[in-house]
């Protein structure tokens, strides 16, 4: 990006820019030795989880951490870097003044969903190496933007789906896609995962005596967020993109997933994996028919996205003649379950996928297999499985400077998350949507057209890529 463009992005958040970011090119690694420096945008969940695996890899330093909340640096830098004898990182509150930081060769970021994008194409533009979480994009508008960015610019830019990576994931596609299951036709990821209400909170900071618990995935947190707590964190620049709303608590840490402005619903938070896996295995791309139903049961409390959803999507691929479709299928349900397809026996949370072929069916679950069961016997069949390293995928493409060798592409990336954008398009219109995969637009409807993207609150802009 030209100089003074940078400039005009940063200018209204008072961000000084000293100098034009620079734009890596493979010579560099030559003269580093190979290291490759990596800043983490969001330390909280997952975050921790990234900084984690990158400081795993040879030849790799965290060397800047990013974060609106003030009050996690202390405790990440003790027990991610000094605790085990790394060497502290920089910190920053706004990541436009560390995308200036020259030592800084990759980014990963692990921000609520509506800051991926636009923090991913403002590390693009500075010249940065991007790893960005799932979703890679809060609208299907944004998956548009990233792969523009990301064919502009000469940098590597990682979709976070982790499973591309796994030979699991590699050798089922292998197995499906030479026909070794027969006519594929139905692809169905599953997401059964116990989540309890959110309960209803006031806006404004709690009072000195409240505690806030909440769980993500294993690791429970009590969180006081009372005026002290709140003086240390940015919640404009937590906004971001998003409307001005005043703070509350059931928006903010892990539950923003829940609300419409910031998250996509547990589709967008677990299913987005299982949909990315579903798509790959049948093959496909967008889809031209798109219906989704659903609800939030049981409960009453702030969560505004559906905590029970169908998903029905029809690819028509008409190759050999004949009624050649393809379906896609994804369900999440919030509550007690069954173990479909024996996913998940023994544990609460049933996540996973299942493909039906003219010469059996395929179950694959979270724990990175899949095995097969053939002819009308349903008999065991062939399996597979193993779990591969993204972190080390990226850093190794960054390497070799080969965008090819990422076995998560942004462009694979927006593909997998216009299942979950599409699918919420239907659900919050009520209706059975008709879309076309060339123009990317939903024919003569202007009502779904325009929940393809959102508004933007100045000056937190994704950028046209020009």
């Amino acid at each position: 990006m030209k100089r003074r463009e940078f400039i005009k992005n940063t200018a209204a958040s008072g961000i000084a820019v000293t100098a034009a970011p620079t734009i890596l090119t493979s010579s560099r690694w030559k003269g580093a030795n190979d290291r490759v420096n990596v800043a983490q945008i969001g330390i909280r969940g997952m975050g921790q989880n990234h900084i984690q695996e990158y400081l795993k890899l040879n030849n790799v330093e965290v060397i800047a951490l990013c974060d609106v909340d003030g009050n996690l640096f202390a405790e990440r830098i003790k027990n991610h870097f000094t605790d085990k004898g790394f060497k502290e990182p920089k910190t920053y509150t706004d990541m436009r003044e560390m995308f200036e930081n020259k030592d800084i060769d990759a980014v990963s970021i692990t921000t609520p969903n509506h800051w991926h994008t636009l923090a991913a194409i403002w590390a693009i533009q500075a010249g940065k190496h991007v790893s960005v979480e799932k979703p890679c994009c809060h609208t299907f508008h944004e998956g548009q933007k990233l792969v523009e960015a990301a064919k502009k610019y000469d940098v590597i830019v990682q979709d976070g789906a982790e499973q591309r990576s796994n030979p699991c994931s590699i050798s089922m596609a292998d197995y499906l896609h030479t026909g070794k299951l027969g006519e594929v036709y139905l692809g169905k990821g599953i997401c059964y995962k116990w989540r309890d209400s959110i309960g209803r909170y006031p806006d404004g900071p709690m009072t000195e005596n409240e505690k806030f618990a909440f769980t993500v995935g294993s690791n429970n947190y009590v969180q006081p967020y009372t005026k002290q707590y709140l003086s240390k964190v940015d919640y404009n620049l937590w906004l971001g993109p998003a409307p001005l709303l005043p703070f509350n608590r059931n928006r903010f840490h892990y539950n923003w997933h829940w609300n419409w402005n910031y998250g996509n619903g547990d589709m967008g938070n677990q299913g987005v994996h299982e949909m990315d896996i579903a798509r790959w295995g049948l093959g496909v791309k967008h889809p031209t028919v798109i219906s989704s139903l659903g609800g939030h049961f049981m409960f009453q409390d702030d969560q505004e996205t559906p905590n029970t959803q169908i998903c029905v999507l029809e690819y028509p691929v008409n190759e050999g003649g004949g009624d050649k479709k393809k379906i896609l299928q994804f369900e999440v349900r919030h509550w007690i379950s069954n173990h479909e397809g024996g996913i998940g026996s023994g544990a609460s949370n049933n996540i996973g996928n299942l493909f039906y072929g003219s010469k059996g069916y395929m179950v694959i679950d979270l724990g990175g297999n899949w095995k097969t069961f053939m002819g009308k016997g349903r008999e065991p069949g062939p399996s597979g499985g193993g779990r591969g390293n993204m972190f080390q995928n990226f850093v190794d493409s960054i390497r070799a400077n080969d965008k090819s060798k990422l076995e998560g592409s942004i462009e694979e990336g927006h593909y997998s998350c216009s299942l979950m954008h599409l699918s919420n398009i239907s659900y919050r219109l009520g209706e059975r949507l008709h879309f076309d995969p060339e123009k990317e637009i939903f024919p003569n409807n202007e009502k779904a057209n325009a929940l393809l993207t959102r508004e933007y609150r100045h000056p937190y802009v994704v950028p046209k890529i020009v």
